[in-house]
């Protein structure tokens, strides 16, 4: 397995994590004891980074971690975990909880769920509209020097918060969507981030599962996707067509498209780490074909040729969310 640090002084973390958030929540039944054996096929892989989030199945993917690494299993972990999304029991979304006190909070039932005594990398979720930064930044800082926690990661911020954090305590790295068919971030997040020096960590890199020969023969779309724009009917229609293009240019590699799909993200630095959402060790070991994989200058023009960004339809998330992301707000000192 090939490592990639996270920041100038992050962790050394395997070229691919493994997202776990569908093991729990979002995307129809899970299999626990499958998901515990991906997250084991993952570490024998090689794969250390492992993400998750607190909010995710409401604390089930931590316990379930929690099982998945037993017996000496979380000494070869990097654990990422989301923290302050607030949800009730019906599951329906609260808001975000980001106060020094809730923090702290969230941290205690985190550590105790996971069963270790520290979070490798803490982030916040999103950007709340009641706490500025610079107060959860400090935050996190007064818990890295206490040992609770050893890294700051941001999620979904734009270049700006995640700078004005990093002023206060050190991003290693900002977690973020980034596909074939989610490239907003190129234009100013990441040669910004670049600049810096800190990392991004991608997630969505098969766009919730639209970019997979699953997908293209008309498999199972259960869950929550039937709220993205892009998994409506008319725009699903369309999407599927550049999908197409691009498995016409994985038959020739001899790979499935969810593999180019993942090479490509790799191809685009060293300081992006893709997050692979398997929760079926079949679907871990199709990822995992995709490290074997490198494009050419040749593949990799073709690969954007059949999928160009403005293509693509339908906003990653629905209008309401995607006016609370602050990782879409333009920054005003572009």
């Amino acid at each position: 397995m090939k490592t990639r640090r996270l920041g100038a002084n992050g962790p050394v973390v395997s070229v691919v994590g493994l997202g776990c958030m569908g093991m729990s929540d979002f995307y129809g039944p899970a299999d626990e004891a499958e998901s515990i054996a991906a997250v084991h096929a993952a570490l024998e892989a090689g794969i250390t980074l492992i993400d998750t989030g607190d909010f995710y199945g409401m604390g089930h993917n931590e316990m379930l971690l929690r099982e998945a690494l037993k017996g000496g299993k979380r000494d070869r972990a990097v654990l990422s975990v989301k923290f302050g999304a607030m949800r009730g029991p019906d599951g329906s979304w609260l808001g975000y909880g980001m106060r020094s006190e809730q923090i702290k909070t969230a941290l205690a039932y985190s550590l105790k769920r996971l069963g270790t005594d520290h979070i490798d990398i803490y982030r916040p979720a999103r950007l709340s509209p009641d706490v500025p930064i610079e107060e959860v930044a400090g935050a996190i800082k007064d818990l890295i020097a206490l040992g609770y926690v050893r890294h700051l990661g941001l999620s979904e911020m734009s270049a700006d918060t995640v700078l004005k954090a990093n002023a206060e305590t050190p991003v290693i790295d900002l977690q973020i969507e980034y596909s074939l068919m989610s490239r907003g971030i190129e234009a100013d997040i990441l040669p910004r981030l670049r600049q810096a020096g800190i990392c991004i960590t991608a997630y969505g890199v098969l766009s919730r599962g639209l970019i997979s020969d699953a997908a293209l023969k008309g498999g199972s779309m259960g869950g929550y996707r039937h709220v993205y724009p892009r998994f409506a009917k008319g725009n699903l229609r369309e999407n599927l067509k550049l999908v197409e293009a691009l498995a016409r240019i994985a038959e020739q590699r001899c790979a499935t498209v969810a593999q180019l799909a993942i090479a490509w993200v790799m191809s685009r630095g060293d300081d992006i780490i893709p997050l692979i959402g398997a929760r079926k060790r079949t679907q871990l070991k199709e990822s995992l074909g995709a490290l074997d994989m490198t494009l050419s200058a040749e593949e990799l023009k073709a690969v954007e040729a059949a999928m160009p960004a403005d293509a693509v339809k339908g906003s990653r998330y629905g209008e309401a969310q995607m006016a609370m992301l602050d990782s879409e707000k333009r920054s005003p000192s572009r």
